[in-house]
């Protein structure tokens, strides 16, 4: 991770992780179905 000129540290895609399984639950909790493939899409909900 480089330094930009003020000092501050980017964290780039380290922050985006914890995305696609929120969704995914979200997706189970909304629809009562868990779906382990990504893309989610609603092929995969019927």
């Amino acid at each position: 991770m480089g330094r930009s000129a003020i000092g501050v540290k980017g964290l780039g895609e380290v922050v985006l992780v914890g995305v696609a399984p929120a969704i995914a639950n979200a997706v189970f909790h909304a629809a009562g179905r868990r779906v382990r493939d990504l893309p989610i899409t609603a092929e995969a909900l019927l």
